[in-house]
């Protein structure tokens, strides 16, 4: 195979280098911020509890917009067959899959493993970005991927410490950003939640894959990434599950469609963070507004499957 070479560097990396970053300390992390200027840091936290009552406010009016299940999801008899069938592989396939997975592979692996998967994912992320109108959100996204790739190739996340902090996207979230609805609620085979609009942005999405091209001599490699892509998604997801009570359907129907409404408004919120710390802080003085920047882009890879397919978002066996 003519990409042999590459997945040979990529373990001899793991193992050499990889735990040098993974079981690093934050102490020099924590003395920086003990002796930043107080000042600026309450001044960044009001802005930020500001953001994130004026983010919830939006969420609100988006997701919860008095609409009835005959509006948001008018396919409903039909989606609850197919989460009826989504459960029965998750109860029988799944879900034994990424308990195990959790018990026979060391966390500090299985986080490598995320990490080289969310790095490939960067160069796509700076393509949405781009295609929103946030070419320095962009360049920070290429920033990360030069640096991970370079040190780790990808295992590691060296990048962070130079405030180069990630930011998940995908074509659907792209679409919403233009403001094309989200559309019927859907819920797809083995995918999971789902709407019109993210269903084509994660067919979208699936094509960006650098996997897809890195393996296309190899069907079957292709296709053991993707499941082992799918039983981590799983495995994280072990921890909420005594979170659902009731109806279950509709509480992971309710809070997806809240969950892509949110992710909408924090790219639009992003912009107008900036343009608020802007106008208060100094002209010299650009350092505060960086973290306020970045302080949303760190989220939960897979709180609940991603949207967009990806990492951090990914979608599978729902993720």
């Amino acid at each position: 195979m003519r990409h042999s070479s590459f997945l040979y560097a990529g373990l001899l990396s793991f193992t050499v280098a990889v735990p040098a970053f993974a079981n690093e300390q934050t102490a020099e992390t924590a003395e920086n911020a003990e002796t930043a200027n107080k000042s600026k840091t309450q001044q960044l936290a009001q802005v930020a509890i500001a953001k994130s009552s004026e983010v919830a406010k939006k969420l609100s009016v988006n997701a919860n917009a008095a609409q009835a299940d005959a509006q948001k999801d008018p396919f409903e008899g039909f989606n609850r067959k197919i989460f009826a069938f989504n459960e029965t592989l998750d109860t029988y396939i799944a879900r034994p899959l990424a308990i195990q997975y959790v018990e026979k592979v060391p966390e500090d692996v299985r986080g490598s493993y995320r990490q080289f998967r969310k790095n490939l994912n960067e160069p796509w992320n700076a393509f949405n970005q781009l295609i929103q109108g946030r070419p320095a959100r962009a360049a920070k996204s290429l920033g990360r991927f030069t640096v991970n790739t370079l040190t780790t190739l990808g295992f590691a996340d060296p990048a962070r410490r130079l405030n180069l902090t990630s930011e998940s996207e995908g074509f659907g979230i792209t679409m919403g950003y233009y403001g094309i609805p989200s559309g019927p609620y859907l819920v797809l085979p083995v995918f999971g939640p789902s709407t019109i609009r993210e269903g084509a942005g994660l067919a979208v999405d699936s094509q960006a894959r650098p996997q897809k091209y890195l393996l296309d001599d190899h069907e079957g490699a292709y296709w053991a990434e993707q499941t082992l892509r799918g039983i981590d998604a799983r495995s994280q997801l072990l921890e909420l599950e005594n979170v659902l009570q009731g109806d279950k359907y509709a509480q992971i129907r309710d809070f997806y469609l809240q969950r892509i409404s949110f992710a909408v408004t924090e790219k639009k919120g992003i912009a107008e963070e900036n343009m608020f710390i802007d106008s208060d802080e100094d002209s010299d003085d650009t350092s505060s507004s960086e973290p306020a920047d970045d302080q949303n882009t760190e989220t939960p890879e897979n709180a609940l499957p991603d949207a967009s397919g990806t990492s951090e978002s990914d979608n599978s066996i729902t993720e």
